[in-house]
């Protein structure tokens, strides 16, 4: 478990994010989260894009292309939730959510840095 508290501490640690989590992308069920509120439950929206994430598994599937998801970028008045597969080995089916507040965020920084956090995450 230690691997996805160092992936969680280091999603935090990216300028406007709000909370991260660890998501078994078949199940729905969080690993481990950090961050989030009162008013926002991370495990909950978490578990909730998982079917973001697979609609467009699906979508992709039903247009035959041999791509695959990098990330999901969903654009809220206040907030940025940033979806991304963990393509390695150890972590195949799972996938990093982080929430960025608009007003602080770099989007472009962010999914480099979350590119990073997921290409050396291991399970």
């Amino acid at each position: 478990m230690a691997a996805v508290d160092v992936a969680l501490k280091e999603a935090l640690q990216v300028d406007g994010a709000t909370a991260a989590a660890v998501v078994d992308g078949s199940s729905g069920m969080t690993l481990a989260a950090a961050g989030g509120s009162r008013d926002f439950d991370v495990s909950v929206a978490a578990a909730a894009n998982t079917d973001v994430l697979r609609a467009k598994m699906r979508t992709i599937e039903m247009l035959n292309l041999t791509d695959s998801i990098e990330d999901i970028l969903v654009t809220l008045d206040t907030q940025y939730h940033l979806i991304r597969p963990v393509s390695g080995h150890g972590g195949r089916g799972l996938f990093i959510y982080l929430v960025l507040d608009k007003r602080r965020a770099n989007l472009a920084l962010a999914r480099h840095r979350l590119r990073m956090i997921e290409g050396s995450f291991e399970m």
